[in-house]
């Protein structure tokens, strides 16, 4: 039986946060032996690497009594979760409040609009900075005038390190102080700027431009997120390059972190459209589930709502990466290339050839949400399945390497868009034919972290 996930609706969500609400007088909440319980029947049934955990295994306990008692051995549901993981996984996440994934999969979250990287200083001190990759409109971080490059070193008047990055972005509220980098030394501008965070719906179409370049209509498309509730958006950034007449794409995934399977064959149908019906990917579940549920993903003709799919029959593509690069991202470059001319340009991506989907505590095969239990609001986002394209190429778990490898130089960042930004200009000149002469000689230093790593789909590839 073929699992369907969906991504429910804010208002649906509302609602069903409202019933438990006014339930909550009336259901007794559940015990940690009763959540745990859920967690080792959803990864009994699902889990992609079952095989790797003995206790997984559908004889490793003779009765109810017995796996009672094994899970008794774990104080938390968290620390179940973590033992009952393969060692080869870095991506499976356990969630106390199922509410928070679910506003994250359609584009929910507190945001202040500043989307930065966090990387250590050049002098081995353990101090840390930051710069901002981007600001999101109608946001706080655009309000005070932030944009690409600016640096930051303190949070609240303290100087950002590797000990105390986390707690500093905590609040939702906080006062970054601005600097400059002479080439050794970091000087405060003297400049802060207050920024709050709000509850904010992301679009990640971002930026969709067509660039003249010696007379041939190149798209640029700058996407942040696979995020189904946004697909229109996404279809009318092609039908947009379609109308202009563009030969040749430019498609800027390099903060793409990944999001829903369906979304990523979706934009993968609109940068073609020649292979309707081909396999774009093949699914590899557990032994148990392999036979009933894997499907081959195939190059389609309509985005989530029916509509039909804007597409542009390329023959190559560009994709921008860097090491934020991951999941769904990684599938459309994966998917993508036995069929056309897949460039890459900048730096080896996350390596995330996973998906996974909600699991909630009700009966399977489902454990879906309208049968979930009351007493709790535990979730769990295990990997189900890994793809692989249709030559089989899989398991790159140390990533997609570029074409063209070029790394990000925080110091001399370029605008996005802008013909003359390192990595696009890269993608310009391979386009164009001739060699990149652009800046590579610059330090390479290394990102500690950055404003998505909190986010509950960070480097996510969620399954159909």
């Amino acid at each position: 039986m073929k699992r369907k996930f969906f991504i429910p609706l804010l208002a649906l969500s509302m609602l069903f946060v409202s019933c438990f609400e006014d339930m909550d007088d009336n259901i007794q909440p559940a015990s940690t032996l009763d959540i745990q319980n859920f967690i080792y029947r959803g990864l009994n049934y699902y889990y992609l690497y079952k095989a790797d955990t003995p206790e997984l295994a559908n004889d490793a306990f003779a009765s109810q009594g017995e796996l009672d008692s094994f899970l008794n051995n774990y104080d938390t549901p968290e620390t179940l979760f973590d033992y009952l993981l393969s060692p080869q996984d870095r991506f499976s996440s356990l969630f106390s409040d199922f509410r928070i994934i679910e506003d994250a999969l359609s584009g929910i979250s507190l945001s202040n609009g500043m989307e930065f990287g966090l990387v250590y200083y050049p002098d081995n001190s353990g101090n840390v900075f930051g710069y901002v990759r981007y600001v999101l409109p109608n946001t706080d971080a655009e309000a005070r005038g932030l944009k690409r490059g600016d640096l930051f070193t303190t949070i609240d008047g303290q100087q950002i390190t590797s000990q105390n990055y986390i707690d500093l972005q905590t609040p939702n509220s906080y006062t970054i102080g601005l600097a400059t980098y002479d080439g050794t030394n970091f000087t405060s501008t003297g400049q802060t700027a207050l920024l709050n965070k709000t509850q904010y719906n992301e679009n990640p179409v971002y930026k969709v431009e067509t660039l003249d370049v010696n007379g041939e209509k190149i798209g640029y498309l700058m996407y942040n997120g696979f995020i189904k509730d946004y697909d229109t958006q996404l279809n009318n950034a092609f039908a947009q390059f379609k109308a202009e007449g563009v030969t040749n794409l430019v498609l800027d995934l390099r903060y793409n972190g990944g999001g829903a399977v369906e979304t990523a064959t979706d934009l993968a149908s609109m940068i073609t459209g020649q292979f309707n019906g081909q396999v774009f990917y093949k699914e590899f579940w557990n032994a148990d589930r392999q036979a009933g549920n894997a499907s081959d993903g195939l190059f389609d003709s309509s985005i989530s709502n029916g509509s039909a799919i804007n597409s542009l029959n390329l023959s190559n593509v560009y994709i921008l990466t860097t090491q934020r690069t991951a999941s769904a991202s990684e599938l459309v470059i994966n998917g993508l290339n036995p069929y056309i001319n897949t460039v890459q340009v900048g730096d080896t991506t996350t390596g995330k050839f996973q998906a996974s989907f909600l699991l909630y505590d009700a009966p399977a095969p489902l454990f879906s949400r309208q049968e979930a239990s009351a007493s709790h609001y535990y979730a769990m986002l295990p990997l189900v399945f890994k793809t692989s394209n249709v030559a089989g190429n899989t398991d790159y778990g140390d990533g997609l390497f570029p074409q063209i490898a070029l790394k990000e130089n925080y110091f001399d960042l370029g605008q996005l868009g802008n013909e003359n930004e390192p990595l696009l200009a890269a993608a310009l000149f391979e386009i164009a034919g001739r060699p990149f002469n652009g800046k590579k000689d610059f330090k390479v230093l290394k990102e500690l972290s950055d404003s998505k790593a909190n986010s509950p789909i960070d480097g996510k590839m969620i399954g159909n």
